[in-house]
């Protein structure tokens, strides 16, 4: 599949789908309007992952989207990809999934690709990509958050092994994970440079998973606290070299938080479209409300907002797909996107009034799943900070 990203009109990027860029993303609505539209009401309430749901997305490709063939995936590229999830995030309601798919697809997928040894991507990319395994991701510490390195977790090499000790928190998907991409440091003294991943399974020894912890939003994708206590990890599952986790972190960072939200996009068309249809068929004082200049204003931003959205993730797919690094891209896509949602899905409770604030009429929720896209990945107070560090030089 060509890119669209490859596509040129004289010296600007042609941002239009190829045909089978455009059939890629209808297969995907199709898909999901066929095998994801169970209740997301229940799950949300009942906090409820979904395994076979997860499955069904696994057997349609969809978390090997964007990874090789040779290891289970479907080989395409960037723009690709973020279309398919756009078309995911518009049909599917349950933004608990996809999130939940996008955070392994990130932080756990990418980097075991760009840089495992071929044997790690046998035993763990392959069966991530077919969902026969489920990862998450644990950086994560109670006292370290958006300062990230400053791990408490160790690591202390014993001859063919490491010895991990420590704790994580807020790691998605570790109630239901197969595998975990840990770091910890070998040195604190170094700073980051001491800090070192690792590809941790299930049944090793010492390794405990917490209680679930309740949140606000994306309730179907649980998350827990995980504790190491003297887990001895063999040599071949250390992910890259010993030092190297900062540079892993950063790089698996930069494509989580530039492609995250992809499907966030697709949730922003299909809202508007349900406060545009709302907006018609609601009467009051004898006149749809859509006919109120306070209700079209609400409408007008939502449409401002989608389509910024939108230019800013093709804009980093684009940068990604010429190979170049995107930090600062990523990040205002990242902060932009997720602010943007936050305030549409606000506006969009603003529109159906008492329906809106209702459970029934699912809109609250994506209010509720919004606020999260704020935190996690970096707060938006961390993604302006990347951004001002970049104007600066």
């Amino acid at each position: 599949m060509v890119s669209g990203f490859q596509r040129r009109k004289g010296a600007e990027v042609d941002f239009s789908w190829s045909e089978e860029e455009r059939q890629l993303k209808e297969s995907i609505i199709r898909f999901a309007r066929r095998e994801l539209a169970e209740s997301a009401i229940e799950r949300d309430r009942m906090e409820h992952f979904d395994r076979d749901l997860w499955e069904r997305c696994a057997r349609f490709g969809i978390p090997g989207l964007p990874f090789p063939v040779l290891y289970g995936g479907q080989g395409l590229d960037i723009f690709s990809t973020v279309g398919a999830m756009e078309g995911l995030g518009y049909a599917c309601r349950d933004n608990g999934l996809l999130f939940g798919l996008n955070a392994q697809m990130w932080s756990v997928q990418m980097p075991i690709h760009r840089f495992g040894t071929p044997d790690q991507k046998e035993r763990f990319l392959r069966p991530l990509c077919e969902g026969t395994l489920v990862g998450a991701h644990a950086m994560t510490e109670p006292a370290s958050g958006s300062d990230a390195f400053s791990l408490s977790t160790t690591a202390v090499r014993e001859g063919d092994f490491y010895r991990l000790s420590g704790s994580k928190t807020f790691v998605s998907l570790a109630p239901v994970a197969d595998l975990f991409v840990v770091f910890a440091t070998v040195n604190r003294k170094a700073g980051f440079l001491g800090v070192t991943a690792f590809l941790l399974e299930r049944d090793t020894a010492g390794l405990r998973v917490g209680n679930p912890i309740s949140k606000l939003g994306l309730r179907s994708c649980p998350w827990a606290e995980v504790f190491l206590e003297d887990c001895l990890v063999p040599l071949e599952n250390r992910l890259g070299d010993e030092g190297a986790g900062a540079t892993l972190f950063n790089d698996s960072m930069e494509w989580e938080r530039g492609c995250l939200l992809a499907g966030t996009v697709g949730a922003m068309e299909r809202q508007l479209e349900d406060c545009v249809e709302y907006a018609k068929t609601r009467r009051q004082f004898n006149s749809p409300i859509i006919r109120f200049q306070s209700i079209s204003n609400l409408l007008v931003g939502m449409r401002l907002r989608l389509e910024t959205s939108r230019l800013l993730l093709h804009r980093m797919a684009s940068e990604k797909a010429s190979g170049k690094r995107c930090r600062e891209l990523a990040a205002m896509a990242k902060l932009h996107i997720s602010e943007s949602w936050k305030q549409s899905s606000l506006e969009a409770i603003q529109i159906h009034g008492g329906y809106g604030y209702s459970v029934e009429f699912e809109v609250e929720r994506d209010f509720r799943d919004a606020i999260g896209g704020t935190i996690y990945s970096g707060t938006s107070e961390i993604q302006m900070q990347i951004i001002a560090d970049a104007l600066l030089g």
